[in-house]
């Protein structure tokens, strides 16, 4: 058997995020027992994911690892398409796994994207795709707020009660906020995040671009290392996880 590298994308909606659950249907799952039945049955491996997204965020080249056969890439990219049929997971691109390679801790960036539809009618087409927010919202204004983030700090104000990680401690390489028509996209990248970190910045930056708070605030709510102190926890369906960057770069194909 070969440890592959699997650049996949998935539609979150129908999932309980990518962890195995006791009880409903988990990204990791399915794509475990796709690999086992194209390696033609046999014990189900480890298969592990360059990040943990939740229920309902979706992923546009999210990479993970499996055991699979020693076969051409395009032969397995098509048998696993094949076998993760009919959910809307399907694999992009793949490669041998470099020696001493882990999806997880051989990454060196993340890239997430937040797409917020700013308009008075709730999206047809988009539903479970994007945050419907009625208001009018200033994107300039939650760039700039969004400015304060960047760097090396203490996100504790924007932390999950229930993060597993050790210290609050991240580095925000880049985050911006532009919009596109009626689109508002929040762009972030870093090593890695905390668990609901880009979603609570967002539904913090969302309290500037509706006015209920000024740009400063969200200085003060990064100094107060306060959960309680920052905006909503932003819905699941607007996030996308976007790549994920190794050193050297995997050669996919």
């Amino acid at each position: 058997m070969t440890l592959w590298a699997l650049e996949i994308e998935y539609d979150g909606t129908p999932f309980m995020g990518w962890q195995r659950q006791k009880h409903g249907l988990a990204i990791q799952q399915v794509i475990a027992e796709a690999g086992v039945k194209l390696r033609g049955g046999g014990a189900m491996t480890e298969c592990l994911a360059s990040g943990r997204t939740d229920a309902g965020v979706h992923a546009c080249a999210q990479v993970v690892q499996l055991e699979l056969q020693d076969l051409p890439p395009f032969r397995i990219r098509e048998g696993m398409n094949f076998h993760l049929r009919p959910h809307p997971i399907v694999v992009l691109r793949c490669c041998p796994a470099p020696a001493g390679w882990n999806a997880r801790f051989s990454a060196v960036s993340r890239s997430y994207r937040y797409i917020i539809s700013n308009r008075p009618v709730q999206p047809a087409l988009e539903a479970n795709r994007v945050w419907h927010v009625r208001q009018p919202l200033d994107a300039a204004a939650m760039h700039r707020a969004a400015q304060i983030l960047v760097g090396h700090h203490d996100f504790s104000s924007f932390r999950a009660s229930a993060c597993q990680a050790k210290s609050p401690m991240r580095t925000v390489d880049s985050l911006s906020v532009t919009r596109e028509g009626d689109k508002i996209f929040i762009e972030t990248r870093a090593r890695s995040f905390l668990h609901h970190q880009v979603r609570n910045i967002v539904g913090s930056l969302m309290r500037v671009g509706d006015g209920s708070w000024p740009e400063s605030q969200v200085a003060e709510v990064l100094a107060a290392r306060d959960r309680a102190l920052a905006g909503q926890t932003a819905p699941a369906e607007g996030l996308y996880f976007m790549s994920v960057d190794y050193d050297p770069p995997l050669p996919l194909e």
